[in-house]
């Protein structure tokens, strides 16, 4: 066995019988592979677990002799530390692609542990961001650089940013499960979240009637549908999310309240007013549909509300009023009228109490509010008793 040499390399001619092999006496391990074909590649040939295996190191006139043999001592050198990179490799060449697994989260994992609105979000976050980045990668290669620089290249959406990794963490950890990965090899861990800023906008007591006034307007001249302008109004006099409106069914609504069978927290029933019921009251069912607020599409709900919403805020001239502000708007108007923030935690189905706690400024204000008036009804009397 001589030591592999360029010329060794270049005079070896193809056996037109069968394959062959010059092993080098040098690196015990090393040689070239030479085709009955006539097509040469360096390898790599070891025992493990009392099996010979054998990988692929580099075709000749792609890599030369010298650098051949450098890699073949890396990678006996890892055989002799108990690893066994042909295996590695060969696992490497089959692993599935990172767009793959995504289509086996969303079709598997995904319809089975999540809400339908939170699937529509992981879903929505895979097709714009996560396959555009890293979805022709293999999954196996993935590293946290390659998750970092996904996150830093969305710093300017901070919300979205921080919702892409984390929703790659729990596909990372599937992956481990599903044996894609190793154990304990999750990409995402330690990557700090960018800040998010939370918008607190609520209406005010002006605003709140433009709106109205708006909705009324946009139904009479019909330049927006009834279902949309009622959608609006029972969002404001309910506190409810927007799926929670817009999904509802005549039979979630019984006398005392209405009866959701699932929410953001699970089945729940929210308390309502004479108003709700008389908006309710206004709207005449359609025969084979469920649905209170109806759509065009027969037995289905009104399926946007964003795209009639932008229209009506902008008439309103409310252009930074999100539908979500609503929601805050309710509990800002129900501190107002004296509720305590367990009460308006109750009203908006809270299960925490610290969820409710982002209204506590509110309150504060309120409170202080009715301490001076109270204040002054005193000083009032004491100024009429002089």
């Amino acid at each position: 066995m001589p030591k592999l040499t360029k010329k060794i390399v270049d005079a070896a001619k193809s056996d037109k019988e069968r394959d062959y092999f010059v092993w080098d006496d040098e690196v015990i391990g090393f040689g070239l592979r030479v085709m009955r074909s006539g097509r040469k590649s360096f390898q790599i040939q070891y025992r493990h677990s009392g099996r010979t295996r054998r990988m692929s190191i580099g075709k000749q006139g792609t890599i030369t002799v010298e650098t051949a043999r450098k890699k073949a001592k890396v990678l006996l050198g890892r055989v002799s530390d108990g690893e066994n990179p042909a295996e590695e490799h060969a696992v490497h060449r089959t692993a599935l692609t990172v767009s793959d697994v995504c289509d086996r989260f969303l079709n598997e994992y995904v319809p089975t542990h999540c809400k339908k609105r939170t699937e529509e979000e992981y879903g929505r976050a895979i097709r714009l961001h996560i396959r555009p980045a890293i979805g022709n990668r293999k999954i196996t290669d993935i590293t946290r650089p390659d998750i970092a620089k996904l996150h830093h290249e969305m710093r300017k959406r901070p919300y979205q940013a921080n919702r892409s990794v984390a929703i790659l963490s729990v596909l990372f950890n599937q992956c481990e499960i599903w044996g894609f990965r190793q154990d304990g090899s999750n990409p995402c861990r330690h990557i700090q979240k960018y800040e998010e800023k939370s918008r607190e906008r609520y209406l005010s007591r002006e605003e709140l009637k433009r709106l109205w006034e708006t909705l009324d307007k946009c139904e009479k001249d019909k330049s927006e549908s009834s279902a949309a302008c009622n959608a609006y109004r029972l969002l404001l006099l309910t506190g409810c999310r927007l799926s929670e409106i817009q999904t509802l069914k005549w039979d979630y609504i019984k006398d005392d309240g209405i009866y959701l069978p699932d929410s953001k927290t699970g089945a729940k029933r929210v308390h309502v007013g004479k108003a709700v019921h008389n908006i309710l009251d206004a709207i005449n069912p359609i025969e084979d549909n469920p649905y209170v607020i109806v759509g065009a599409v027969k037995g289905h709900h009104l399926n946007n509300l964003q795209k009639p919403w932008r229209r009506i805020r902008k008439k309103a001239k409310l252009p930074d009023l999100r539908i979500h502000d609503l929601r805050h708007s309710f509990a800002s108007f129900g501190l107002a009228s004296g509720l305590s923030l367990a009460e308006i935690g109750k009203l908006l189905g809270h299960t925490q109490a610290q969820t409710t706690a982002r209204y506590a400024h509110l309150a504060d204000e309120y409170a202080a509010k009715a301490a001076e008036r109270t204040t002054e009804a005193i000083l009032d009397i004491l100024d009429a008793a002089e």
